[in-house]
């Protein structure tokens, strides 16, 4: 049974990047106390490697994408099996251009010249395909 009650989002990708990133934070501590630019900027420079390698390994599936995973993926130590498609509501995935969702390919064909209202034929009569495309209106 897992120690706690909630999917905290405890992955490897976190662990690492947290580590890596706590590195560089020291270095930047560093050399604002012995007021050094090259503690500073290599602490900077570490940094940017701790978010590089972090999103690779999301990107890997060793991290978590938005909201609450399954039940048994909840330990740091499984590898998340959907990670391959992207998750529909995460920044990193859109950046490597994966989780392209319903609503993003919509907007790239209403983009393209289909019809913003989005009508089908079914039956010989349209109906709106989107539902809720006009609820602000």
């Amino acid at each position: 049974m897992s120690a706690h009650q909630y999917d905290h989002g405890h992955t490897v990708a976190g662990w690492v990047g947290f580590g890596i990133g706590s590195v560089g934070a020291g270095l930047v501590g560093a050399g604002v106390c012995f007021v050094s630019g090259l503690l500073i900027a290599g602490g900077l420079g570490v940094g940017v490697v701790a978010l590089l390698v972090t999103w690779a390994l999301h990107l890997a599936g060793w991290g978590k994408g938005p909201g609450t995973r399954p039940r048994d993926e909840w330990s740091w130590r499984v590898r998340e099996s959907g990670a391959a498609a992207g998750h529909a509501e995460c920044l990193g995935c859109r950046l490597a251009g994966r989780g392209r969702t319903a609503a993003s390919s919509r907007t790239a064909e209403v983009a393209g010249g289909a019809s913003p209202r989005g009508e089908a034929s079914l039956g010989g009569e349209p109906e709106a395909a989107a539902v809720g495309a006009e609820s602000g209106r």
